[in-house]
């Protein structure tokens, strides 16, 4: 078996595009795109498996390559439809993972295919979700940056997967980027720290210290901190301090949307969990690209997350 970077890249706003186009038009605009996403992948040395409607299945024998070309294929997409009306833009998500696969038949098998494939559902428009193993394949003097989101349950792993957010806009730096390491960079915090969030919906605010945590964000009056909307899932959300991080775990029919403070991306957990590295918002129930979706936000002292030893 051959060791390769997996790339899933998957178009957003597809049906939207049907509905407006029609069924001919809007066939002939998606194939256009994902014949384009192919060949920027083949530009870059990686192997176009299948397309599938409007998703594109390659592999890199090079890591190096396989971040390049999701980064580019970023970077010219967000120009590209930067001045397309709005209800016709379609945005790329993309999931990243490195492994050992199996090709047959014209298809490839194995993890990092449905790791790849897992992340990229999980991914929000216009971002890129990476596996630990991608980080840390890359050469040591990479100029690439990247978000440590912390474990996620990946369906169909009994194990979670470190998951990495590629941060492939030019103009975006943050002070709380960080670029390939050992685990070491993220080491837990003394068993003795302590932190706390605040969580505001409307006119509500709630403080929480660790030492009170998990709490429940829901609909019941049951949970700790009570929204009030028929999208919200009697418990929809759980958050928990963890080895010195929060955690925020979807448990909800609909689903939960993260989005942080320095950037427009969100991401989308169904049934999984992020870590929450800064603050910024939570979406219960439906994206934030509906205005109407009650929003929870969340902050630490300062803006981040603040220790404090008994």
């Amino acid at each position: 078996m051959a060791e390769v970077t997996v790339v899933f890249a998957d178009l957003t706003g597809s049906t939207g595009v049907f509905e407006s186009l029609g069924n001919a038009k809007a066939t002939q605009a998606i194939t256009r795109l994902t014949q384009w996403i192919g060949k920027v992948s083949v530009a870059y040395r990686g192997h176009v498996v299948k397309y599938m409607g409007d998703g594109v299945l390659v592999v890199f024998p090079d890591n190096a390559d396989a971040v390049d070309a999701v980064t580019e294929l970023q970077r010219v997409h967000r120009d590209r439809i930067r001045n397309w009306p709005e209800h016709l833009k379609m945005r790329l998500q993309l999931g990243v993972a490195r492994g050992e696969i199996v090709e047959q038949d014209g298809d490839c098998f194995g993890d990092a295919v449905n790791v790849a494939s897992r992340l990229s559902d999980l991914s929000g428009p216009d971002q890129i979700l990476a596996t630990e193993a991608v980080i840390d394949k890359l050469p040591a003097d990479t100029l690439v940056r990247s978000r440590n989101l912390g474990s996620m349950d990946i369906r169909g792993r009994s194990e979670a997967c470190l998951v990495h957010r590629i941060e492939w806009q030019s103009e975006v730096m943050t002070e709380s980027f960080t670029v390939p390491a050992s685990l070491s960079m993220h080491t837990a915090p003394q068993p003795l720290a302590l932190a706390s969030i605040e969580l505001s919906w409307l006119d509500i605010n709630t403080e929480f210290a660790s030492g009170e945590l998990p709490i429940f964000l829901g609909r019941d009056q049951d949970a700790q901190f009570v929204v009030q909307d028929p999208r919200v899932s009697r418990r929809h959300a759980r958050i928990e301090w963890r080895a010195g991080k929060f955690y925020l775990e979807d448990v909800s029919s609909y689903g939960t949307w993260v989005r942080f403070s320095d950037s427009t991306a969100a991401i989308a957990l169904r049934r999984q969990e992020c870590v929450l590295l800064q603050e910024g918002e939570i979406a219960l129930g439906a994206p934030f690209e509906d205005f109407t979706v009650p929003t929870v936000s969340f902050k630490f002292a300062d803006g981040k997350v603040q220790l404090q030893t008994k």
